[in-house]
């Protein structure tokens, strides 16, 4: 609910001292700096305050002259593009980074984000041992300790209550391979709670788009944008959130004279470059969109082959449409008629044309509507399927493809296959596990084949009366593994879910919100602090939102007492007894499973969705390989034995014919997966 802003003044906070101890009356920032003296005397005096909160700024190791450099590939963390890092080792210490002139995603440059992700290696906010809360503070411990009081409390917690009252929460953070070995893990412990990012982003996304065309994915690649003549932007900022993909539009833009329309109702960096900048009223996408229709099917400029060939349903649509005349789209969104249909006739008849989006259409009530009125004005125009159309879907996180591809979800099994029996038949076979063993693991067969407890709605599964919960009992654990819970709007509600909790446990490479958030909810035992190493210090494969899968490899060891996702999930497991399902045809080194199997095994269940070719000696082949592929068509020479002349990814079917060639693009459009 909205409140009203208060009337006079700003509120004023009570601001803790530099010191630490807490100031007696409010003090605003006026006030700080008149006190501190910084009013007169500028920044110039702050080298002579003392607190212990100032540190000397420190530079992080820079390269060493004379010492050997060994370069290492990993994919930067941050958003869904996928750059390569390319980073500078000297005698175990990242010390360099290049931006990885060779790859295809990011062709030699990096944005603010991707050059500073060396800092979360070095970082000394990083968690470096386990912790656990005792008597309400937080105390070092051993990840014995912590494994063995961890996995005490879930086994009794089970026994008690059942494995549905335990909540599995991962992270669009880890690799395929961690997002695989989580999944498998919270099936193998008996229940479909477990989620992960993707619920709360782009869940609108894949529900509008399979809805549509039987696949929820970006269809087309970051490079093909660069053949549009079209670029029509409802829903993003890419020059903010992925400025490294704006260099894709920029290029079509400015190499191809294509036009970038942007519709937002802001004016944004990314519309400071349109041809054409729309603005409209917030949450009037679908009427923006079926005015645009109403101009296109009045004037004729609707792709009536491409209707009659491949789509079904466009005479229902014609009916709706008819009913956004441009008077009544302008009184809607606040779009003149004229500019509307301009900008209709340009996005139907200058073609190819794409429409991009990210999470400015998806956040809405209306979310899923929003994306299946995109995707039928790609069809309705006949602009899918084809090299620089398509619906070109920005993700947010690095992996949130992969892990959603993977089954990091409380609606299917790995790869979109599901929760009916046949779907924990195919699994069982994989795993190598009767699947009479792996439905006594459950309360129920009808519980086994029911969705699970959404990430959004955690908390009212401890709060709730126990009969108001589909389940035995309510959720008395959670293990969070990757997922900050800044993400989850309900706050409030969240500190009463805490607060309800037997146990928590964070896993995590810092101590995210969910550990003050923990204290403030007054919880004093039973939690505990994971330190997880980031991505850069372990190996593992990861998918852009083309659906691009690259190898990272391991630039660096962990530094104190991390340990990779792999590490965490096999010493879990082990110690509530399910080690011997779980990596059954999964070598493991030491304490550490081996990610080159888990994909291996990835590869042998996956045939839903292609993940089955992309064998970990092919990723890391193409990823070595970078230089040689050819950026026209992407495709490496055929008389390479290394790479073995396949198109830069995965080797489905095109839709497109493979001897027509456009400049940056790959000509792979598939069904399913698409690569650059």
């Amino acid at each position: 609910m909205l409140t009203k802003r208060k009337s006079g003044q700003a509120s004023r906070t009570k601001l803790r001292g530099l010191m630490g101890s807490a100031v007696s009356a409010p003090m605003d920032r006026r006030t700080f700096l008149q006190r501190s003296g910084l009013a007169v005397g500028g920044m110039a005096a702050l080298g002579t305050f003392q607190f212990g909160t100032v540190k000397k700024a420190a530079a992080i190791s820079p390269p060493q002259p004379g010492v050997p450099i060994e370069l290492k590939k990993n994919i930067c963390t941050h958003c869904s593009v996928g750059c390569t890092v390319t980073a500078q080792v000297q005698n175990g210490v990242w010390t360099g980074q290049e931006p990885s002139w060779d790859s295809p995603f990011n062709r030699g440059s990096h944005c603010a984000k991707g050059a500073s992700v060396r800092e979360l290696v070095h970082s000394d906010r990083r968690l470096k041992y386990p912790m656990k809360l005792v008597g309400g503070r937080w105390e070092r411990t051993s990840w014995d300790e912590a494994i063995n009081g961890i996995g005490d409390k879930l086994l009794e917690i089970r026994e008690k209550s059942g494995p549905e009252s335990v909540y599995w929460m991962g992270s669009a953070k880890f690799s395929n391979e961690g997002t695989y070995l989580f999944r498998k893990l919270a099936a193998l412990w008996g229940t479909n709670n477990q989620d992960h990012q993707a619920r709360i982003c782009h869940s609108t996304t894949v529900a509008g788009v399979a809805n549509t065309w039987g696949y929820g994915a970006m269809t087309n690649s970051y490079n093909d944008i660069r053949n549009s003549k079209t670029m029509l932007i409802l829903g993003g900022n890419p020059a903010e959130a992925h400025p490294v993909a704006m260099q894709h539009l920029l290029e079509g833009k400015e190499l191809n004279n294509a036009n970038l329309i942007v519709m937002d109702p802001r004016f944004t960096r990314t519309a400071a470059h349109a041809t054409e900048y729309v603005r409209f009223r917030s949450g009037t996408d679908i009427a923006l969109i079926w005015g645009m229709l109403w101009h296109i099917f009045e004037n004729g400029w609707e792709d009536k082959e491409f209707i009659a060939q491949r789509v079904y349903g466009m005479d229902e649509v014609r009916k709706e449409v008819a009913k956004y005349t441009p008077d009544e789209v302008e009184t809607i969104t606040g779009v003149p008629g004229d500019q509307l249909k301009r900008i209709a006739e340009t996005f139907a008849t200058q073609k190819p044309a794409t429409i991009i989006w990210c999470m400015g259409q998806t956040h809405h009530t209306v979310g899923t509507a929003n994306t299946r009125a995109s995707c039928i004005l790609c069809l309705a125009t006949g602009n899918i399927g084809k090299p620089g159309t398509g619906a070109n879907i920005f993700r947010g996180h690095d992996n949130v493809q992969g892990a959603t591809d993977i089954g990091l979800d409380v609606v299917t099994l790995p790869f979109y296959y599901g929760l009916t029996e046949g779907a924990w038949k195919h699994w069982a076979r994989v795993w190598e596990i009767p699947y009479q063993d792996l439905l006594g693991q459950f309360s129920s067969k009808e519980l086994m084949e029911t969705p699970g407890i959404p990430l959004t709605r955690w908390f009212d599964s401890v709060s709730l009366p126990k009969e108001d919960v589909q389940q035995p009992d309510v959720t008395r654990a959670m293990f969070v593994q990757g997922h900050a819970s800044n993400s989850i709007t309900r706050i409030p509600e969240s500190m009463k879910g805490l607060a309800g909790l037997e146990l928590l446990v964070i896993a995590d490479p810092h101590p995210t919100t969910w550990a003050s958030l923990a204290v403030q909810a007054g919880r004093k035992e039973n939690t505990y602090l994971l330190p997880v190493c980031t991505q850069f210090e372990t190996s593992g494969s990861r998918v852009a939102s083309n659906r691009a899968l690259q190898w990272g490899e391991q630039i660096v060891k962990p530094s104190f007492e991390q340990k990779d996702d792999y590490q965490v999930l096999y010493l879990l497991s082990k110690k509530l007894g399910l080690a011997d399902w779980m990596f059954k045809r999964i070598a493991v080194e030491g304490d550490r499973p081996v990610p080159e199997d888990i994909l291996r095994e990835m590869n042998r269940g996956s045939w839903s969705t292609g993940y089955c070719g992309q064998s970990p000696e092919r990723l890391k082949a193409h990823m070595k390989n970078q230089a040689k592929f050819d950026l026209v068509t992407l495709r490496a020479p055929k008389d390479d034995p290394e790479v073995g002349g396949d198109y830069y990814g995965l080797p489905w079917p095109c839709w497109g014919k493979p001897e027509i060639r456009h400049p940056g693009t790959a000509n792979l459009y598939s069904t399913g997966l698409h690569v650059m």
